[in-house]
């Protein structure tokens, strides 16, 4: 059996439960615990010079990590990673802030972990990329040497041409992606917007079966739609409901519906419109008002970064003025938390929910909507709202789809969902797990991993 070595920009070693909740991080460790693994990224750590890979060794999976100076930090994450590719892969052009130092840091710091990296591969490893942080690590290993079969998978959208095109020095980035011998996507709106770069832009040649030749290199591209575990969501959303937590919730809405997002604080995920089209709801439909609430949850994430911090201040201030213009003495409309919860609790809290609204503004997947399905009670299952601009959306037909952008769509939407017949929402919810236990998480690592070890 191949080892597996995993690539992350961060690790999440054993006992840090806080980390264990992504989407990357449910993907692959029982992949790495069961064929015995490796798992190799940033520590997190912060220090003046360089130093050796810290190796931990626990249920046989080595995790290796190395720390980095606030320089390469600077530059690598907190720029070019962080300040251009994300807010571009996001279609954010106006919040680009490339820098040719923080680009120079990026390929720096790849290097880097490149170098480190290679000593501990062996001969017959299967090396797997994760997410733009690490495009170029690849390239970086070819440079020194690494024969193994590497691929990457990219958890955020893939831009379109006119967007990708913005960013200085995105044939670097093109030609880096194609060091590798697979490339995955979240969905066909991606493949075909790299394989469009790859024509267009690289003069490269793409066939029908995803098969890629360009820049000297045969590799091959396809749609890996990340899942979830959907019984495990359903046995724990199941305990979790009777769990102190969640009957404090219960019992603080008196009757009252419960409309549920959860969130981390990002301007992808379109917390200023979900607000302004929850006002226009309580607007446009008056019955409704004292009758539901809006709990949402928006973890805090890249606190130091100024437009995270204006991004809270301007919610705070929306949830306010929501409350101002529709609160009554014994009603609040909006339960704004910028607190984290377990996953235990969050699934407690949307078994209870009648509706989830997952409304990003672009998003490569959204777990948040696949778990809330699975975490629902099957005999009187909420409703979901999902944007078409979520990579969900292309899997969870039977939501309620909304485009973000429209108030008065997420509106309508939601007075849909709380109107709709029990028995339209068990059908709409038998559907969408149909697709949850075809395309669960251990279909989306298996079928990567299949496609990656086998010839080109």
């Amino acid at each position: 059996m191949r080892r597996l070595v995993i690539v992350s920009n961060r690790v999440a070693l054993p006992g840090e439960g806080a980390q264990r909740s992504g989407g990357l991080v449910t993907g692959v460790v029982d992949a790495l615990h069961h064929s015995g693994g490796l798992w190799f990224g940033w520590s997190g750590k912060l220090k003046s010079a360089r130093s050796p890979p810290r190796l931990v060794e626990a249920d046989g999976v080595t995790y290796a990590t190395v720390d980095l100076t606030r320089a390469d930090y600077d530059g690598y994450y907190s720029g070019l990673s962080n300040a251009a590719l994300w807010p571009l892969f996001h279609y954010r052009l106006d919040l680009v802030n490339f820098t040719r130092q923080d680009f120079a840091a990026y390929l720096r710091v790849n290097a880097l972990l490149a170098d480190t990296l290679a000593p501990l591969l062996k001969p017959n490893d299967l090396v797997w990329v994760h997410d733009y942080h690490l495009i170029p690590m690849a390239e970086e290993l070819r440079r020194v040497g690494a024969a193994q079969r590497i691929g990457f998978f990219l958890h955020t959208p893939f831009p379109s041409l006119g967007v990708l095109a913005a960013l200085p020095h995105y044939l670097e980035i093109l030609k880096s992606l194609c060091a590798y011998d697979l490339v995955g996507f979240q969905t066909i709106e991606d493949l075909t917007a790299f394989h469009d770069a790859i024509v267009r832009r690289a003069g490269g040649e793409v066939s029908a079966d995803g098969r890629i030749h360009a820049f000297d290199h045969d590799l091959r591209s396809g749609v890996f739609p990340i899942g979830v575990d959907p019984d495990a969501i359903a046995d724990m959303a199941a305990r979790a409901v009777k769990s102190r937590t969640t009957r404090r919730l219960h019992e603080s809405l008196q009757g009252r519906k419960l409309i549920i997002g959860v969130d981390r604080l990002d301007y992808s995920k379109g917390l200023e419109h979900r607000f302004k089209a929850f006002a226009c709801f309580l607007e446009d439909y008056p019955e409704q008002r004292n009758h539901v609430r809006l709990l949402q949850n928006a973890t805090a994430t890249r606190s130091e970064v100024p437009e995270y911090c204006a991004l809270r201040q301007r919610l705070g201030a929306l949830a306010g003025d929501v409350a101002g213009r529709y609160a009554r003495l014994d009603w609040a409309p909006i339960q704004y938390l910028n607190r984290s919860f377990s996953q235990h609790s969050l699934a407690g809290f949307f078994r209870i929910s009648s509706v989830a609204l997952v409304t990003p503004l672009r998003d490569g997947m959204n777990l948040v909507a696949k778990e809330y399905v699975a975490a629902q009670n099957p005999e009187d299952p909420g409703v979901l709202i999902l944007s078409p601009f979520a990579g969900a959306a292309y899997e969870l037909d039977a939501a309620l789809i909304a485009n973000p952008f429209d108030p008065g769509a997420v509106a309508e939407a939601l007075q849909k969902a709380l109107q709709m017949p029990i028995e339209e929402r068990r059908e709409r919810w038998r559907d969408m797990m149909e697709v949850l236990h075809r395309n669960n998480i251990t279909a989306w690592r298996e079928s990567f991993l299949g496609v990656l070890g086998s010839p080109i």
